[in-house]
């Protein structure tokens, strides 16, 4: 069976806490923030965790990576 190759743009995106869960940078802060109130840009700073039915897609593009 051939190695599975990771994904590069998921390894530069994302990452993984010790419970297996993915964490991503907050959405929606590029452009546009005349646009938005100061308590939403507040809420997207950091990072956030993604919800489970994406994080099994992306854990899909990252085969060798610990999974929890």
């Amino acid at each position: 069976m051939p190695k599975l190759k990771t994904k590069s743009s998921a390894k530069k995106r994302f990452k993984l806490t010790a419970k297996g869960k993915v964490k991503m940078p907050q959405a929606g802060k590029r452009h546009g923030m005349i646009k938005r109130t100061n308590s939403q840009i507040r809420k997207q700073r950091g990072t956030t965790i993604m919800s489970k039915q994406d994080s099994k897609i992306v854990k899909s593009y990252m085969p060798y990576s610990l999974r929890g």
